[in-house]
């Protein structure tokens, strides 16, 4: 265990940040920066990925480069629009919004979908790799906004999106994937791209706590979740969520409780204003656990590891539990006959509302 004493030695701990890699193999380069960095975790993107083959001999040699067949490798797998394992290769996914239209005609059948969805996606993520997906999306699909969340969302009722998460999010542990929820605490309201621009949003808090921060309350137990870089000016009418101490230690970690494991979206996003350095500084600083960097560039991973420090204290627990819950995971792949009883009961069940052959939307 990281950090722990082993007969008298010191057990390096990894350092807080998540880094993704520039192609779909390792430079040299990549070897010796990453060996040395020992980040937290890895996060791979469509630029990493080409086939089964090549995906799982990329993951192996992550693993390999800091010598632990445990530490978290994360992909964005939800469905639909944000799908990083694509076909031909790996099954098509239903986006969240297809199981919140399926819950408005049954919900039991909805929760069943996803939960079922949720599981053979987590038997792809496995078998390239992969034991941590950022997935579920809590946030809410709410009229009027950007639709960079748009149906990746179950909808904009609190219970729905509550139960059809908590069903995606049994399907992909019992696969053997950690879950990821986002974004703490809401990303709904943006009415801009926060890839592109700082969302800016300015309802009371009131409203906030009662939809938008209620999804992540009835969550708070999942071991993991990734911040949201939005301006609520109710809260903080200064600095986005991602590097506001106000809006994590006020609201994420006191008002939501959540006390697990606080991943910051992709700091290289325009969102966020600043150096690569500072902005890994301040979510850091503003009680993030993990820096998150996605785009594989060298100069702006450097600058990442330069701020970021070695795990310790409770950041280093939270990321202890998350790592200690991968470990427990089962190496056991379905059999042919339950995939094939998977695949034949989600098609039944997504009949009325979406196939595998429909256009992403």
């Amino acid at each position: 265990m990281w950090g722990a004493s082993l007969s008298g030695l010191e057990v390096k701990k990894p350092r807080a940040c998540i880094l993704g890699v520039s192609g779909t193999e390792l430079s040299n380069w990549e070897k010796g920066f990453l060996r040395e960095a020992d980040p937290f975790g890895f996060i791979l993107f469509a630029r990493n990925i080409e086939n089964r083959d090549q995906v799982r001999a990329l993951t192996n040699a992550l693993r390999e480069i800091v010598g632990n067949t445990n530490v978290p490798i994360l992909v964005d797998q939800e469905g639909g629009r944000v799908m990083r394992l694509k076909p031909p290769h790996w099954r098509r996914i239903a986006p969240a919004g297809v199981f919140g239209d399926l819950f408005d005609r049954n919900p039991d059948d909805a929760r069943e979908a996803a939960y079922t969805s949720a599981r053979l996606m987590a038997m792809d993520l496995r078998e390239a790799g992969f034991n941590t997906t950022c997935a579920p999306v809590l946030d809410l699909r709410l009229p009027g906004m950007s639709d960079v969340i748009g149906d990746r969302s179950y909808g904009a009722e609190v219970g729905k999106v509550v139960m059809l998460a908590s069903a995606a999010a049994a399907g992909l542990l019992d696969g053997g994937v950690a879950p990821i929820i986002k974004h703490i605490p809401g990303h709904g309201r943006a009415t801009v791209d926060s890839h592109k621009d700082l969302p800016i949003v300015t309802v009371s808090h009131e409203t906030l706590s009662e939809f938008d921060f209620a999804p992540f309350a009835h969550m708070k137990d999942v071991l993991a979740a990734m911040s949201a870089h939005l301006l609520f000016t109710a809260i903080d009418d200064q600095r986005p969520g991602t590097v506001s101490t106000t809006v994590i230690q006020d609201i994420i970690r006191g008002e939501i409780g959540f006390e697990n494991l606080l991943i910051s979206d992709d700091l290289s996003m325009e969102a966020l204003g600043g150096s690569i350095a500072s902005r890994t500084h301040e979510c850091l600083r503003a009680g993030c656990d993990i820096a998150l960097h996605c785009n594989g560039k060298r100069t702006e991973m450097e600058e990442v590891v330069s701020m970021a420090p070695l795990l310790t204290g409770t950041s280093l627990q939270r990321a202890q539990s998350f790592t200690n819950q991968i470990a427990t995971f089962k190496n056991d792949a379905p059999s042919s006959t339950q995939i094939t009883d998977w695949q034949a009961r989600l098609a039944d069940l997504l009949a009325p509302v979406w196939s595998a052959g429909d256009d992403q939307k």
